[in-house]
């Protein structure tokens, strides 16, 4: 993921730092896609933007309270995702959650980037039947998600609202676990399973509490 999605930002304009906890990877990464390389603090420190945590999801939380995040826009593309696509946070907090609760209340986390494999990610850009690709956004700082919404823009996609972190990010982790297991699992289509908006819309689906 910071492979793919660091490659897009550089073709943007965006200076880039390939952090890692095997340096000499993030070394050849970042020759290889003409950015820089660096520690994971080095990468945590590095200029006024965003900071991608491509990590397992299970090490994320850990790697965030070693480093200086204070202030810092955390984009969250993990999937707690275990084996039998079971979803591994399911009772408890999401993943994005997690992470934000070791980052620190100072830090802002957006879940982001974790509906497609990476290999989407490299498309240049990611345009289906003619239209970009939608990236749901979950987060609950106006600022940080205007900065993710516009990286979604920069590879060549289109952000739109997923709601607050503490609603939305799990709705995202729960569809991914769905999705891999439609794609990897059953070799299904997983476009095939929502209609288009227009046929959605009039559906009569009323959501109300149970009296």
């Amino acid at each position: 993921m910071a492979d793919a999605l660091g490659a897009q930002w550089i073709r943007a304009g965006h200076e880039v730092l390939f952090g890692g906890r095997d340096l000499g990877r993030a070394t050849a990464l970042a020759r290889r896609r003409g950015g820089v390389s660096g520690t994971l603090r080095e990468a945590a420190d590095f200029g006024t933007g965003a900071v991608l945590m491509a990590l397992p999801w299970d090490v994320v939380a850990e790697v965030a309270r070693q480093l200086p995040l204070r202030g810092r826009v955390l984009i969250d593309c993990t999937n707690p995702v275990g084996a039998g696509f079971r979803l591994l946070t399911a009772g408890g907090p999401s993943a994005a959650e997690q992470l934000a609760a070791a980052a620190g209340p100072e830090a802002h986390v957006v879940k982001a980037f974790n509906l497609c494999h990476e290999d989407v990610w490299r498309l240049t850009p990611p345009v289906f039947d003619g239209r970009p690709l939608g990236v749901p956004l979950s987060g609950d700082d106006t600022e940080a998600l205007a900065a993710v919404g516009q990286l979604v823009r920069d590879a060549g996609c289109e952000p739109f609202a997923a709601g607050e972190l503490a609603q939305g990010a799990g709705l995202l982790e729960a569809t991914a676990a769905l999705l891999i297991r439609l794609w990897a699992g059953e070799g299904v289509d997983a476009q095939s399973i929502a209609p288009p908006r227009e046929l959605a819309g009039p559906l009569g689906v009323s959501l109300s509490p149970s009296s």
